[in-house]
């Protein structure tokens, strides 16, 4: 039952981040194609939006975590204190060094951004407050 329970826990993961990776490409897109800002704040700004709206979703909904949110979010902020400038180097030396397209680039960020931050969410930031919201709780309750 627990194997089965953690692989819905992924998937709903999986669809949440899937949401901030559609905000994350289009605010990136707007920011890149039709204002031009430099790539790197295109990138930035756009990876700021699609970390809120993927916190927020996957505490509610994926973690059901009632833990402390601003110890939370400074897990977070930690994880894209670390995250945020080796991606940033990355992006710069495969598209500016390299000539790589930077939505490829994009969106190989995104795919490194997907696995390390639920592997981080799930074993850091919610680790011990899993399913303890009002939310599980009703779930529990119900069977």
């Amino acid at each position: 039952m627990e194997k089965r329970k953690e692989f819905f826990r992924a998937l709903k993961f999986v669809f949440f981040s899937a949401s901030a990776g559609i905000i994350e490409l289009a605010v990136f897109t707007l920011l890149n194609e039709l204002i031009g800002l430099p790539y790197w704040l295109c990138y930035l700004v756009a990876l700021v939006a699609s970390v809120l709206w993927n916190f927020t979703l996957n505490r509610k909904f994926t973690f059901q975590s009632a833990n402390n949110v601003p110890r939370a979010m400074l897990l977070v902020a930690l994880f894209y204190a670390v995250f945020t400038p080796l991606t940033t180097w990355l992006e710069h030396v495969l598209t500016m060094r390299l000539g790589w397209n930077e939505y490829l680039v994009t969106g190989i960020n995104m795919g490194l951004n997907l696995i390390t931050e639920y592997l981080y969410d799930r074993f850091v930031v919610f680790r011990g407050s899993i399913d303890t919201n009002e939310r599980a709780k009703k779930q529990q309750a119900k069977g």
